[in-house]
This record gives structure tokens, sequence and C-alpha cells, in this order.
């Protein structure tokens, strides 16, 4: 489907941003930037029992849907690739607000809340699915390392979520004090976050190569 045929984030019932909706951001292009820029993704589900439980998962977007994996071990992920309903979020940290009360501050963020079920994937499309989870994490590796084993591939969930249902709310700059609190004589603004690798840590067996170039251009 053609990305402008594709429901904008938050116009559905469901997905609609009601606390600060000024917030709201309604374009896919930033659905699209805030989780190619994200690491990892939290999983929401219900189990039979009624018990919630959300999971850390790593993911990567692949066109108009996320793509992670889990074990095929795991009663979560096999409800999961069975079609339970769940709710997938990402949350990126850009700074803290330090307002003159303690009501106005908060943070500075962009996040992402998809909903829908999943569906399972096989053969070749698990295969790139993997490989995708991949180069997303770890851009260029792939080439390096050994592929994953008949016995993992079978040992591994790959699962795929629509990103038809979605919300995404955006907080930056800095904070919205009341006017009574303006003249109160303390410092106010916000104070960036910012994410970085450090220098690469070989292994005592790495240590004998040098650092891959691809490693050398990873930035945060």
């Amino acid at each position: 489907m053609d990305q402008q045929q594709l429901p904008a984030p938050g116009s559905g019932e469901r997905t609609r941003v009601r606390r600060l909706p000024e917030n709201a951001v309604t374009d896919r292009g930033t659905l699209h930037d805030i989780l190619d820029a994200g690491l990892m993704a939290h999983v929401g589900i219900i189990d039979e029992s009624g018990q919630p439980y959300v999971l850390p998962v790593a993911y990567a977007r692949d066109g108009e849907r996320l793509l992670f994996h889990g074990s095929t071990a795991s009663r979560l992920f096999r409800s999961l690739a069975a079609g339970s309903r769940t709710c997938i979020s990402v949350t990126l940290v850009d700074g803290l607000v330090l307002a003159r009360s303690a009501f106005e501050s908060s943070m500075n963020y962009r996040s992402v809340m998809v909903l829908g079920a999943c569906v399972a994937l096989e053969g070749d499309e698990k295969d790139a699915a993997l490989r995708h989870i991949s180069d997303h994490l770890l851009p260029g590796r792939w080439e390096d390392i050994r592929p994953p084993s008949p016995k993992e591939i079978a040992a591994t969930l790959v699962l795929a979520l629509a990103l038809d249902e979605s919300s995404v709310k955006v907080s930056t700059g800095g904070p919205d004090d009341a006017d009574i609190d303006l003249d109160r004589p303390i410092w106010a603004g916000h104070l960036p976050i910012r994410e970085m690798f450090g220098a690469p840590v070989p292994d005592v067996a790495g240590a004998a190569f040098p650092v891959p170039d691809y490693v050398e251009r990873w930035t945060r």
C-alpha cells in the first residue's frame, strides 16, 4: 500500500492523543525516523490468565512494518505468533526539562506506539528479516559473521507487526512555567541528552584483529 494511503499516526479512536494533543505528530515520516533511530522496543501482551507482561526486544523497521524476534520456547512469543493483540512502544529520551515547579518539570522525548497483531514469518522471508534486524542494529556486520544455522533458525520466532495503527508524540524545548513561577530566583531550562558509542573493547581472541571499518563508522 502506498504510504499516502496508510492512516496517519493518531488518526484512529484508539490512537488519538488526548493528553497534550499539541505534542501529537501525524506525519508518517516522523514515525519512520523515530523507529529508525531506536534500538529497543517494548512489547506488551496479556497472557491467558489476564496477567500483563512487557518484553524488551531488539527490532528493525522494514517499510511499513516492525520486525523482531524471540525464542520458540517462550509462551508469550508463541502467543504473539498465534495472533494475540499487542502494543509495541519505542521511546527516545532527548533531554530533561528543568522548570520552576515540580509540576512543569518533565522530559523531551520522541515516542511511538503501535497497536495490532503480529504475523510469524517463515522461509526466505524469515531469513531476510533476521538479516534486516542485524543490519539495523549492527550495520555491515552480517557479511563477517556466521549466519544462523538451521537449528538456530528453528529455535527462533520472527514476528512482523504492521504500522497501520500508530500514534506519535514529540516533546521539545524548555519549560512552560506558570506566570506565578516566572519570578522564582532559580535557573530553568532544559538539559539535552546525547547518546554515543564508546571505544570498541575486544574480547581476548578479538584483540588479534583490527576493529572493522564499519564499526568505526557507527555513530549515535
